[in-house]
């Protein structure tokens, strides 16, 4: 049985000991078990482990080994060195913690239930009620708890994204960086350096091993991103085995050719040489920082071995109490956390940030008295607001038979929109030429201007769909570019930016058969489908000019999912909008751009984007052979499908069943529109190469084609 004793103190958490202000006293540093004693720090540590062990086991399922391992990388983070108040855990310049690592989503709700964070209200604002409390863990990956099995963004305040597949963490906290230079830069003033941070991403070998991180750790050391310190769990161990199976890279002098900083801690219990790689990073003002601690699954020590820790499995009710005898923990206790633990991290970190919260806001307070207009800004920022007159300057193209590539409306509307929103930036993957997303009056994002817009990612797709990410995460309002049918590359990215609801813009362009003599390879066909069946994501393809304009105006002001350009290569007729339905409408996802004589159509088509105008043609071909027809434009499904079922009656009369969709790519989900026994002119196979004009005759999506199409729906 543990014994207490009380000690006076002075302030703060030093060498293992837990100290209160002058004059009060607390339960002694020490539990006594036998003839040990246990440090604070160790008891703090063996919490951690023990509730993760606990929470694993009761669920069934789960990742103990890990969270047992960085018990210590984690505490001593948390209690020494970052910059958080848990009272206030959307501080808009708290550090950042990333669990790359989602699957030792436990290390991360023991942390966050110790330490006390606070749950918030629809303000932002602590509500005094845990995140986590005791309860969420006990129902640790169990319906309607926020203690998921990998950290779920939006859950509990204190899980700043969603983790889970390997490498997008670390992908996601280079444009957390990215954004905290950039607003630093922007907002900051010689005697008001108050607007950045720090990003800490704690990332296994699987995250290193993805892809996606290695793009972005090439874009963070190019960028010099020297608030960035990913903090490597280097144990030797994947699912399958030993890391040795498919993994014997030196992976400090991978990161140093990279242009990192590189620290290295050989055992994970040593706490001195935790502070002194963490104090390493805080020195270092010229790159980001890897720090490479050395553990092993269970203990963290490379000088143990524990059989009884499983990697991705619960330990069993045996090998817990036995696990828990080595920590000199009471074996028979579950989800214990003792006294002494809560007020280490309550006089540690709890007051260490509500003191650098309280100097800050008031630092704040006298930037606001000489910085009015920043101010409001970054008011804005904060709150996803945009600012008065954003929209001011999109401008209304004139009917133009020739038109423009939607591509380059696309660059004049986002040059248009700058102006006004000074957080909207981003660049393209190296097709910046190609998808018209440089900003005209902006500099290039590099590490000697973090103040510019401009962002180069790179051939990087699947990094910048990920950095992207992190600036929204940020309040920043990103896009990012490349060719339709690279977002292959971004696909996991896009995801978790609809999981998280961040309003990331992503600017696709060379839409379809479209772009001509590349041919197949960089020919969307099923794209379009693919991104319309992830939920959230808005997919617009807009067909003239003015539709572009108007699809910004619609998408940027929707700020919790993300949404697709989907934009041509090819020059599109820009409409007389005195002859054909508003432009405007385009923010309904859906609406009739042509209709019969009489309002009363005996055949409806369906087109997007370059295929307007040639359904608009069959439209005027079905009319001059005496067939009514109504051409409904259909830029964003999600939005029209959005609306009240009256207009969208309306727009598709039920009981006019014959319709034809129009657009050159494959029919997957048109069929709700246009039903089973509608008709379809578009793809069914990959492309070729050719010119465009050749390639859509001999394809067979042309005028006539829908005529046909039309006049045997009709019958």
């Amino acid at each position: 049985m543990w014994k207490t004793t009380r000690s006076p103190g002075v302030h703060g958490v030093h060498g293992g000991r837990v100290e209160l202000g002058q004059g009060s006293s607390y339960q002694m540093t020490t539990r006594v078990s036998g003839d040990k004693s246990v440090s604070t720090e160790q008891l703090a540590i063996n919490t951690i482990r023990t509730l993760s062990m606990d929470a694993v086991q009761q669920a069934n399922s789960g990742h103990p080994g890990t969270p047992m391992a960085l018990a210590p990388v984690a505490y001593k983070l948390w209690s020494d060195v970052l910059r958080y108040d848990p009272s206030a855990p959307l501080w808009p310049v708290r550090d950042r913690f990333v669990l790359s690592c989602g699957h030792a989503s436990m290390l991360l709700y023991a942390v966050l239930h110790l330490a006390g964070v606070e749950e918030v209200d629809e303000d932002g604002n602590g509500t005094g009620q845990p995140a986590v409390t005791l309860e969420h863990i006990r129902n640790f990956r169990q319906l309607g708890s926020p203690c998921a099995g990998h950290p779920e963004y939006g859950d509990a305040a204190g899980i700043e994204m969603t983790t889970g597949p390997l490498g997008q963490g670390i992908a996601t906290s280079v444009g957390m960086a990215i954004a905290a230079n950039w607003q630093a830069a922007y907002f900051g003033r010689p005697e008001f350096e108050l607007f950045d941070y720090n990003v800490w991403a704690l990332c296994s070998d699987g995250d290193l091993m993805e892809g996606v991180g290695q793009e972005a750790a090439s874009m963070a050391g190019h960028l010099k991103l020297s608030n960035l310190c990913w903090i490597y769990d280097d144990n030797d161990i994947t699912i399958e085995g030993g890391t040795s199976l498919a993994f014997s890279e030196d992976v400090a002098a991978r990161f140093k050719g990279l242009g990192w900083h590189v620290a290295m801690v050989d055992d994970a219990n040593d706490l001195a040489e935790l502070d002194r790689a963490y104090r390493s990073f805080l020195n270092n003002n010229h790159s980001p920082t890897l720090i490479i601690v050395r553990s092993v699954i269970g203990f963290g020590s490379p000088h143990k071995s524990n059989s009884h820790a499983a990697h991705g499995a619960p330990l069993g009710e045996d090998e817990v109490k036995l696990t828990k005898s080595v920590y000199e923990w009471p074996e028979d206790e579950k989800f214990l956390v003792p006294d002494e633990v809560r007020a280490c991290f309550a006089t540690g970190l709890g007051a260490r940030g509500r003191r650098d919260r309280e100097q800050w806001e008031s630092r704040f307070a006298e930037y606001s008295q000489a910085h009015p207009e920043l101010t409001a800004q970054w008011n804005s920022l904060q709150k996803r607001e945009l600012p008065s007159g954003w929209d001011a300057d999109i401008p209304v193209f004139a009917p133009d038979e020739k038109g423009l590539a939607t591509r380059v409306t696309s660059g004049k509307v986002l040059n248009a929109v700058a102006r006004s929103l000074p957080w909207l930036m981003g660049g393209s993957a190296d097709l910046a030429p190609s998808t018209m997303t440089l900003l005209d009056r902006e500099t290039d994002f590099s590490a000697d201007d973090y103040a510019a817009r401009n962002m180069h990612f790179g051939v990087r797709e699947h990094g910048m769909a990920a950095a992207c990410n992190g600036m929204a995460l940020a309040n920043l309002r990103p896009y990012g570019a490349t060719f339709f049918v690279f977002t292959d590359y971004m696909r996991p990215s896009m995801r978790l930016s609809c999981i998280m609801r961040q309003p990331v813009i992503y600017v696709l362009t060379h839409d379809s058969i479209g772009l001509g003599e590349d041919g197949p390879t960089h020919q969307p066909i099923e794209h379009l489908a693919a991104l319309r069946a992830m939920p959230r994501m808005l997919v617009m393809r807009p067909g003239d000019a003015n539709e572009v304009a108007e699809a910004y105006r619609a998408i940027l002001k929707i700020n919790d999912r993300p949404a697709c350009m989907v934009l041509t290569r090819q020059a599109l007729p820009t409409l007389d909008r005195t002859k054909y339905g508003p432009a405007a409408n385009t923010a309904r996802g859906g609406y009739i751009l042509a209709d019969a004589d009489g309002g009363t159509p005996q055949v409806i088509l369906l087109a997007t984007g370059s295929e307007l105008p040639i359904a608009l043609e069959a439209c005027n071909q079905l009319s001059a052979q005496g067939i009514k027809a109504r051409l409904v434009s259909m830029p964003c499904w999600e939005l029209f499908d959005e609306q009240d079922e009256a207009y969208r009656e309306e727009v598709l009369p039920p009981g006019l069943t014959a319709r034809v969709a129009v657009e050159a790519g494959v029919r997957i989900g048109w069929d709700k529109y246009i039903g089973q026994q509608g008709r379809f002119v578009g793809m069914s196979d990959f492309g070729a190469s050719a010119p465009y004009s050749v390639l859509y005759e001999h394809f067979g999506i042309t005028p006539e084609a829908v005529v046909a199409a039309a006049k045997a729906a009709v019958g």
